[in-house]
């Protein structure tokens, strides 16, 4: 799975980028979502709206936690422990039982490097190590 988290906001935006990330459930600011990397559709999508955001492959541990501390179920209730294995279960498999987006906390610590730069100098773009960035977000 693919961890996409939304890095820059709303001003400034081109039309079709921001309908993108609309399209990818990211309309704010500190938003991750994920999906599949052998979907192509939205592959693609992540490709043209990769200048505003940071992601990467991430385990399926770090897939429960998030969605233990940020998981939100279809009626806005937050997810109970022994239901995030089941949601994690659902979401390899394709079936969504939860909201498909999360809403994540400014990093504790801040951003270690430039917002507005491409990885390895800034956080945009494509990341080895995205799974300790999320981290800080929980």
């Amino acid at each position: 799975m693919i961890a996409i988290i939304r890095i820059h906001g709303r001003a400034g935006i081109k039309f079709d980028i921001e309908e993108t990330l609309s399209r990818l459930r990211m309309r704010r600011k500190l938003v991750c979502t994920l999906i599949d990397e052998k979907n192509k559709v939205e592959y693609g999508m992540l490709l043209k709206v990769r200048e505003y955001t940071a992601y990467g492959n991430v385990s399926d541990d770090i897939i429960k936690q998030l969605i233990e501390k940020r998981g939100q179920t279809l009626n806005g209730k937050k997810v109970d422990r022994k239901d995030a294995e089941k949601a994690l279960e659902g979401i390899k498999r394709g079936e969504w039982k939860i909201k498909k987006f999360f809403r994540l906390h400014p990093p504790i610590g801040g951003f270690k490097k430039s917002t507005k730069i491409q990885y390895p100098r800034g956080i945009l773009g494509k990341h080895e190590d995205i799974s300790k960035l999320l981290l800080r977000m929980l």
